[in-house]
C-alpha cells in the first residue's frame, strides 16, 4: 500500500514539475522575445490593409497610414526593422496567439474582452465609433434615428459590437473592410455606418462633399499593441517608445498628417 502511495505521489510531483517546467520554458521563450527581435533585427507586425487612413493601401500598392508610419518608428526606436504581414481584422488576434507574428497594430480597441486572451500596450491613440452618412441624408441625426434602417460596420471590431447594441435596425451588414462599406453607402445600399471616428474624419477629407459625420459619438476608445500574453519586455519597451513619442511630438506630426489636425492636443 505503501509503495502505491509511494508511487502514486511520484506520479502526480513528476507531473507537476513536467507541467512547471513547461509554464517556465514558455515564460522564458516569451520574456526573450525582445531579445529575439533585436537579434534578428525585424519585428514582424500583424495588420490590415482596409481601413484608412490607419492602414491601407495606396494608388502604388504600397502599405501606408497612421498605424503604418507609427509601426515603423518603434521598429526604427527599437533598432531593428518592421515587416508587416497583413490580412483581415478578425482573424489578427487568433494570428498573434498562434506565434504567427510578434505584436497586432491595426487600430484595436484595448476592451476587458480581449484583455482576456491579449495583452496590450499603453493607449497610443484614443478612437471612437461614429455613425457616417451621404452628405444628404438629414433624417439620421443619432443612433436613435437608425430604427430600420440598414447599417454597416466592419466585421470583428468594437464598431461591430456598437452597432449590435443599436435596437431596431432593419439590417446589419458586416464587412471585411470598412471601404466595402463606404462603397455600398455610396449607391445606397446602406443607410449608415457605424465607424471609427478617424477613419470616418479621414473619408470626409477625401470625399468632400459625399459623406459627413454625425455629431456625437457612440463609444470612446483608447487603441493599443496587442501582444501575446507574457510577452512582459517587449511590451516594457514598447510602452516607453509610446511615452517618448508623445511627449517628443511625433505622434502629434503623425495625427496632422493623416487626420488633418492633433488628436494629442489638450
Amino acid at each position: 500500500m505503501k509503495k502505491l502511495i509511494a508511487a502514486a505521489v511520484a506520479v502526480v510531483f513528476s507531473v507537476v514539475l513536467f507541467a512547471a517546467c513547461g509554464q517556465t520554458t514558455k515564460n522564458n521563450a516569451n520574456s526573450n522575445l525582445l531579445d529575439k527581435i533585436k537579434k534578428s533585427g525585424e519585428i514582424t507586425i500583424g495588420t490590415e490593409e482596409g481601413y484608412p487612413p490607419m492602414e491601407f493601401r495606396d494608388g502604388s500598392g504600397k502599405l501606408v497610414g497612421f498605424d503604418v508610419d507609427f509601426s515603423n518608428e518603434v521598429a526604427k526606436r527599437l533598432g531593428v526593422k518592421a515587416n508587416f504581414l497583413v490580412m483581415d481584422f478578425n482573424g489578427l488576434i487568433l494570428a498573434l496567439n498562434s506565434n504567427k507574428f510578434d505584436v497586432a497594430v491595426a487600430s484595436i480597441s484595448i476592451t476587458d474582452e480581449r484583455k482576456k486572451n491579449t495583452d496590450f500596450s499603453a493607449s497610443y491613440i484614443n478612437g471612437g465609433q461614429v455613425i457616417a452618412v451621404k452628405s444628404g441624408r438629414e433624417d439620421i441625426k443619432g443612433a436613435g434615428d437608425l430604427k430600420g434602417k440598414v447599417i454597416a460596420c466592419e466585421l470583428g471590431t468594437t464598431g461591430e459590437k456598437v452597432a449590435n447594441g443599436i435596437k431596431g435596425v432593419k439590417e446589419l451588414k458586416k464587412y471585411d473592410k470598412i471601404t466595402e462599406a463606404f462603397q455600398d453607402m455610396s449607391i445606397g445600399r446602406v443607410d449608415a455606418a457605424v465607424i471609427d471616428e478617424q477613419v470616418g474624419g479621414y473619408y470626409i477629407q477625401k470625399k468632400k462633399g459625399e459623406f459627413k459625420i454625425v455629431p456625437g459619438a457612440l463609444s470612446k476608445e483608447p487603441m493599443g499593441v496587442a501582444y501575446r500574453k507574457g510577452d512582459d519586455s517587449l511590451k516594457k519597451e514598447i510602452d516607453k517608445i509610446i511615452a517618448d513619442m508623445k511627449k517628443d511630438g511625433t505622434l502629434s506630426k503623425l495625427s496632422v498628417k493623416w487626420f488633418g489636425f492633433d488628436v494629442y492636443k489638450e
